[in-house]
């Protein structure tokens, strides 16, 4: 067990990828059998009739989706659309990717269409994905819409269409099913006149799966108002039995039975295996060598932002054909780097996990990961991207010494604490009123996201609803379920360790077994193929000049930092004052800090991991204070020679610390002995301070940071005396407003510029 401290990274994997390309979705193709594959089992003598008819006509709808004249349903298709259509069922499908799920609702929303049913109602976790679903259909002859925070403009539209009855599907985001307005103007219309209801990716309903979301929770009330006799298909390829018992609770709502189908889960072309080589240096070494032996083109995932960005720029360096994708990608650069990688003009996307659910490439060769996800099911849904269309494709999993650091993260932040919760209710409460989420940022000491993330789940338990205007409290009572979120937290806790036990098989273990167990899949079996099953199948040895190459890119330092430029929403609130007015808008210019610069972010693969060891707590939870170690003052000299500055600066001051004043105070003194600059001091500490809590939001921090910090008169008349810029030093950046706030008084006590410097950034 790792002995650092939490690290709150600050740019997790989060944007949903963008659109796909003009090719079907491939499990549309993927519909279509080996020719030796079975039938469906024969329906009973006495429906024997109906459902012939019934299955020719399925058939043939399969054919045109398809292309294909000769195309037949997988087993278990059929049966799924027989329960739908001739039953009128709620059925849950749990089927690999690429088996043809989206077949079966688009078979199953036809089917429906021509018996006068209304259209269907299709869920959709990703704007990309139902992009591509919509234009899919549409080329198969489904008339297709989709409603979405991405197309607002063609609303007033699809309306028209739907009021024509010339809509046979539509996708809507489960976004959607929480704006008060769509509740309002257009779901009761949907409700009324659907005619399938289809939850794809259905494990994000649990809080149970590896990518709950809150807005999901909202299906079942949506399931519960459904006319009598609709049917309701839900979807998905990774939910183990916890899962699978979850999503049939919330879809026998009113009292329905469910038909569950599971099939077979392990992909047959997938070659597993994992090599553990060590260091960041040592995993991006033995990529640099052998990316290119890899077959096709494919992807490399890393856990982090900085990490992708880092693995990127090495692999280019060595002369790979690769892109980035991460969160932090501009959207239009990410659409083109999809396509580049679909058009085979690069050998892999190095992407976090913003390169999620609907990303399709069917002929993907292998995927790579630096790092390994926190559940064997997440890494299964990563992996299983690779080798749709392919005989072979090659999975490899390079695991980090920084990964539970990361999972730790994950895991702390993704359910809501009491104190928390009860914040925002009798902030609500009080209001007499909606708040925006800004207005509410304000009142409450939770930063944007948690606070969002809180709220919806708050939404879905009926305690809170998002109304025109913002958020109201509904005053029905709630009580905080600390056991269920006990037993969440334990459950992620023992798939963190699942999947260790992933990273460390032998003997006669199977890495494919290892994990469709994880997914209970009932037809778990060797498979032959993986480094366990067989002999290890990659190539383990690392050449000095490359171990060289990544370590120097590795050891590349200073990174810029931002300067805040707006005040944060609701200063006022917090009585937060200048010169006895508001403090909000623009940051003026002759009281903003300049760009600044840290040695590299706690998440770096470089220096993120000594930066996360020098800042990380002792086994009491205190912060270890100490000078600046050599070689961390090197980088930090390092920093300095490659800034670039247009003027050079000509003093230092630094900010007072509670927590860490050697270290503080020796990398000041340090820089201005080696830079010959002069010493003006720290800036004066208001009598009484305490150290200062990391997980404030913005507005919270800025008025923690106010009153906290004083110019002298000393420090003033030299100031006033000076002609150049002057360095101020921190020892950790994480929201930047502390440094913006001390620039900003340095700058009306006469400094003609200021230039933050710090060790790390969270951010």
């Amino acid at each position: 067990m790792s002995n650092r401290g939490p690290v709150e990274p600050p740019s997790w994997p989060d944007e949903p990828p963008p659109d796909f390309d003009e090719l079907p979705p491939d499990d549309l193709w993927d519909a279509v059998p080996p020719r030796d594959a079975p039938e469906p089992a024969a329906p009973s003598i006495a429906v024997q009739r109906d459902a012939a008819g019934l299955r020719e006509e399925a058939v043939a709808i399969l054919r045109d989706l398809t292309g294909r004249a000769d195309a037949d349903f997988h087993p278990g298709q059929y049966e799924a659309i027989e329960a739908l259509v001739a039953e009128h069922r709620r059925a849950l499908v749990v089927q690999r990717t690429g088996w043809g799920k989206s077949a079966v609702y688009f078979i199953a929303a036809l089917l429906q269409r021509r018996a006068g049913a209304g259209p269907a109602l299709i869920v959709s976790p990703l704007l990309a994905l139902m992009r591509d679903q919509v234009a899919a259909a549409e080329r198969a002859g489904v008339r297709a819409a989709a409603i979405n925070s991405a197309n607002v403009t063609e609303w007033r539209s699809i309306e028209e269409q739907l009021d024509a009855d010339a809509v046979d599907v539509l996708f809507v985001s489960p976004e959607r099913l929480v704006n008060p307005k769509f509740r309002a103007e257009q779901l009761p219309r949907l409700v009324r006149t659907c005619g399938l209801l289809v939850v794809d990716e259905a494990h994000c309903i649990s809080d149970w799966g590896h990518d709950f979301r809150p807005d999901y929770r909202r299906i079942r009330d949506l399931i519960a108002e459904l006319p009598a006799g609709v049917p309701v298909l839900a979807t998905t390829a990774t939910a183990n039995a916890r899962v699978v018992a979850d999503v049939e609770e919330q879809m026998a709502a009113g009292g329905h039975a469910v038909f569950t189908l599971r099939g077979a889960l392990a992909r047959d072309s997938l070659r597993l295996g994992v090599l553990d080589v060590g260091t960041p240096a040592r995993r991006l070494a033995w990529l640099a060598e052998h990316l290119d032996a890899l077959p096709g083109s494919g992807i490399v995932y890393c856990l982090t932002v900085s990490g992708a960005e880092d693995a990127a720029r090495l692999l280019a360096s060595a002369g790979h054909r690769v892109l980035p994708y991460t969160g932090r990608t501009d959207a239009a650069e990410r659409e083109a780097a999809e396509e580049a990688l679909k058009a085979n003009e690069v050998k892999a996307l190095v992407a976090t996990s913003a390169l999620g659910m609907g990303f399709d490439k069917p002929d993907l060769g292998f995927v790579v990961h630096l790092g390994a996800p926190s559940s064997p099911v997440a890494y299964y849904q990563q992996v299983g991207r690779a080798g749709r269309a392919t005989p072979s494709a090659d999975v490899l999993l390079l695991p980090g010494t920084e990964d539970r650091e990361i999972w730790h993260y994950f895991a702390t932040n993704a359910m809501p604490t009491q104190a928390r919760a009860d914040a925002v209710l009798a902030c609500l409460a009080e209001a007499g009123g909606p708040l925006s989420v800004p207005a509410l940022e304000a009142r409450v000491d939770i930063r944007r996201g948690p606070l969002e993330l809180l709220l919806k789940v708050l939404a879905v338990d009926g305690v809170v609803e998002n109304v025109q205007g913002g958020w109201i409290g509904t005053g029905r009572p709630w009580t905080y379920d600390a056991e269920r979120y006990e037993r969440i937290a334990a459950a992620r806790v023992a798939e963190q360790e699942a999947m260790l036990g992933y990273e460390r098989l032998a003997g006669d273990g199977c890495r494919m077994q290892f994990l469709t167990d994880a997914l209970d899949d009932p037809h778990a079996a060797r498979c032959g193929r993986c480094d366990v099953c067989a002999e290890p199948w990659y190539p383990t040895e690392i050449t000095v000049a490359n171990l060289t190459e990544a370590q120097d890119t590795l050891d590349r330092v200073g990174v810029p930092v931002a300067p805040r430029a707006l005040w944060p929403n609701g200063l006022d609130t917090l009585g937060v004052l200048a010169d006895g007015a508001p403090v909000k808008g623009k940051i003026p210019p002759a009281e903003q800090v300049e760009e600044g610069r840290v040695v590299a972010r706690l998440t770096d693969l470089g220096w993120g991991g000594r930066l996360r060891d020098l800042f990380a707590p002792d086994a009491e939870g205190r912060q270890p204070d100490a000078p600046v170690p050599p070689e961390l003052g090197a980088a930090v000299v390092r920093v300095l020679a490659g800034w670039g500055w247009s003027e050079r600066p000509v003093a230092v001051a630094w900010v007072p610390s509670l927590t860490r004043p050697a270290l503080v105070e020796s990398l000041a003194t340090g820089v201005a002995r080696v830079g010959r600059l002069e010493v003006l001091g720290s800036l004066d500490l208001a009598a009484g301070a305490e150290p200062l809590n990391r997980s404030t939001n913005s507005a919270y921090r800025v008025r923690d940071v106010w009153g906290r910090f004083t110019v002298g008169e000393a420090m003033t008349r030299r100031l006033g005396e000076l002609e150049g810029p002057v360095l101020l030093i921190d020892d950790l950046i994480d929201s930047r407003w502390t440094l913006t706030v001390a620039g900003r008084l340095l700058r009306r006590a006469g400094a003609a510029s200021v230039l933050p410097l710090a060790l790390a950034s969270v951010a």
